[in-house]
C-alpha cells in the first residue's frame, strides 16, 4: 500500500514473529544466548520472562532456527491451553510415537524414555519449547516438571523451555509450584527498549525493509512513537505501521509527529502518550532529522542528540540470521 511511496521493498512493521527483523538490545542478546544454550546443552529447564509485547516469540523462533536440527529435536507448544489428555495426544504426536501411547499416560512415557535414551546415545539432545506459558494449568506445570525428571545418573535426558509474562514468575512464587522452580538452571528477562533502541529498531526494520530512515520518519514522530508505545516492540510495531499509512494518504514524507498523535489517538493510547503532547514547534510540518550544523555547535538538548547519532548512523544495527 504504502511501500512505493516510500521505497520500501516490504512492509517493515508486520506482527508476525519474523527472526529477519529481530533487533537485539543488550537484554535481548543476552536472552537469545540463554535459550541457544538452553537448547545446545542438556541443561533441564530455561525459564524467559517478559512483559506482552516484548519480543519473546521472535527471540524463540530465532533460537529455533539457529539450533543444528539434525542434532536437537524440537518440539514447539505455542498455545498452551490444552487438557492433560490433549497435552500427552501432542507430545506422542510430537514425537512420533506410537499410535497407543496418545491413550495411555504408562505407554506415553515408557515410550519417550526410550526414545531420549536412544538419542542421547547418539549424542543427539530433545528438547520442548512451551510459549505463552504463562497460560499452562497447574495440572500441566506438574506434567511438565516431571517429564523434566526424565534423566540418567549424569545428564538431563529433556531439555524444557518455557517462554512467558511475568506472571508466570509469580506463579512459580506458589508453593505448590517450588518443585518446579527449584529445577529452573537458566533464567532470563527481557523489558521494553529505551529511546535510543526504538530508534535503532525502527530504523533498523525500514533498512532490512530497503529504506532510508532518515526520508521516512522525523526525529520527533520516533520520539512520540517511543513514548506512547512505551518501548514495547510490538506496540511499536502497530504505531509505525499506521503511521506510515497516515503519511501515504497525506503524500508527506519525512513523517511528522503530528501524524503519529492521530495515530495514538486513533488507538486509543493517549494515556500512554502523556509525555508525548506536540512540542512549542509547528508539528505540522516535516521535521526531518538532518546533519549538525557545521558553522557551530549543536544546540540541541542531550536525549535528541543521542536519538539523532542513533536514527542517522547508516551502519547497520545488531541484527541475527540464522
Amino acid at each position: 500500500m504504502y511501500e512505493r511511496f516510500f521505497g520500501l521493498r516490504e512492509r517493515p512493521f508486520d506482527l508476525a514473529p519474523d527472526p529477519r527483523f529481530l533487533y537485539l538490545a543488550k537484554r535481548h542478546r543476552e536472552a537469545l544466548s540463554h535459550l541457544r544454550y538452553g537448547l545446545s546443552t542438556p541443561r533441564g529447564f530455561t525459564l524467559l520472562l517478559g512483559e506482552a509485547g516484548t519480543g519473546k516469540t521472535t527471540l524463540v523462533r530465532t533460537a529455533l532456527e539457529g539450533i543444528e536440527h539434525n542434532v536437537v529435536e524440537c518440539l514447539l507448544l505455542s498455545n498452551p491451553t490444552l487438557t492433560r489428555t490433549e497435552f500427552i495426544e501432542f507430545l506422542a504426536e510430537g514425537f512420533k510415537l506410537s499410535p497407543e501411547s496418545r491413550v495411555s499416560k504408562t505407554r506415553l512415557l515408557d515410550e519417550l524414555r526410550t526414545h531420549l535414551e536412544s538419542r542421547a546415545e547418539r549424542g543427539h539432545l530433545t528438547a520442548i519449547v512451551v510459549d505463552e506459558a504463562q497460560s499452562l494449568s497447574y495440572e500441566l506445570l506438574e506434567e511438565i516438571r516431571l517429564l523434566g525428571n526424565i534423566e540418567e545418573s549424569s545428564t538431563k535426558l529433556l531439555n524444557v523451555v518455557l517462554a512467558g509474562q511475568p506472571e508466570l514468575a509469580a506463579r512459580l512464587n506458589d508453593p505448590m509450584l517450588r518443585q518446579l522452580k527449584q529445577r529452573v538452571s537458566l533464567r532470563c528477562e527481557i523489558g521494553p527498549l529505551d529511546l535510543a533502541d526504538t530508534a535503532a529498531y525502527i530504523a533498523g526494520r525500514l533498512r532490512i525493509a530497503g529504506g532510508n530512515p532518515v526520508e521516512i520518519f522525523s526525529r520527533e514522530a520516533v520520539a512520540a512513537i517511543h513514548e506512547c508505545a512505551r518501548g514495547l516492540p510490538r506496540t511499536i510495531n502497530v504505531v509505525c505501521d499506521n503511521t506510515l499509512i497516515g503519511g501515504f494518504a497525506a503524500q508527506v514524507r519525512p513523517v511528522p509527529r503530528s501524524i503519529v498523535l492521530e495515530v495514538i489517538r486513533d488507538f486509543d493510547l493517549t494515556a500512554n502518550a502523556a509525555d508525548a503532547a506536540p512540542a512549542s514547534r509547528d508539528v505540522e510540518q516535516p521535521d526531518a532529522i538532518t546533519e549538525p550544523d557545521a558553522a557551530g555547535p549543536s544546540q540541541t538538548e542531550p536525549e535528541d542528540r543521542e536519538l539523532d547519532a542513533t536514527y542517522k548512523r547508516r551502519r547497520p544495527f545488531s541484527f541475527f540470521s540464522s
